[in-house]
């Protein structure tokens, strides 16, 4: 079996990869921040701090930590040295569907280390996706509180997140295959229809008011540059993951 390190493994993302590999037989390596148990020593990805020893006899990297405030391009350029100087094989890192399409900070942050990976001497496999229910529903959780549910008035293909871990968890055990194909939801709804859904679950008799906002980025996501219609691979609904609780699990409230 490999030795598999995870990075972000205490995020929602990370968690499940590294369930999903141990489930395997796998050894994880979980390279967080705040790591979780006795045998976890903090890993940060910004300084490097801790990589070295992470990644000491590991045959295979998850990238799944990131932050939308920033940090993600030095990260990355750090694993990168890292890896290569441990001998890591193969380098599993998840991104964004639209990410080069979309001009939004974040996504060109993930488009920015998709390139550096791609164009470095490491083995490495790229999995694009769709946004993932938690961040629909947190989303429309901040909207909720507000006097008006104002939602933009564009389409969303959300995917859920265990499906999208038990894909990257495959890939982690295969060869380096570049970029592979884009995974997205198996429904591609407005989001006046995903906020519906999220006030239904939660009790609310509120309905949202769609709005149209000006700019490149939601004129990007009205075109629908974040969707993957053709790859609608996922089978879990937004619908079906609200009516599973405030985590999306099920047998959790």
């Amino acid at each position: 079996m490999a030795t598999i390190v995870v990075t972000g493994a205490t995020g929602t993302l990370g968690r499940p990869v590294a369930q999903q590999l141990r489930g395997q037989g796998h050894q994880v390596r979980p390279a967080s921040r705040h790591p979780a148990g006795k045998q976890s020593a903090p890993v940060d990805l910004r300084t490097g701090k801790g990589l070295e020893q992470v990644l000491e006899g590991a045959d295979t990297v998850v990238h799944c930590a990131s932050s939308p405030a920033g940090g993600d391009i030095t990260a990355a350029r750090n694993l990168i040295t890292a890896a290569r100087a441990a001998g890591v094989q193969h380098l599993v890192y998840i991104s964004i569907v639209g990410c080069d399409r979309v001009p939004l900070g974040y996504y060109k942050t993930k488009h920015v280390v998709e390139q550096a990976l791609l164009t470095s001497d490491l083995g490495v496999s790229v999995l694009r996706t769709t946004q993932f229910h938690d961040l629909v529903r947190l989303l429309l959780r901040r909207s909720a509180r507000l006097p008006v549910v104002a939602v933009p008035d564009i389409d969303v293909q959300p995917i859920g997140t265990a499906e999208v871990a038990a894909r990257l968890a495959h890939m982690a055990v295969q060869a380096p295959q570049g970029r592979v194909t884009d995974m997205g939801g198996p429904l591609v709804q407005p989001g006046t229809e995903l906020a519906r859904l999220y006030l239904d679950s939660v009790g609310s008799s509120r309905r949202p008011v769609p709005v149209r906002l000006p700019g490149a980025v939601m004129a990007a996501f009205r075109r629908g540059e974040h969707l993957a219609p053709d790859r609608k691979v996922g089978t879990q609904t937004f619908a079906e993951f609200c009516a599973l609780g405030s985590d999306g699990y099920q047998g959790r409230s």
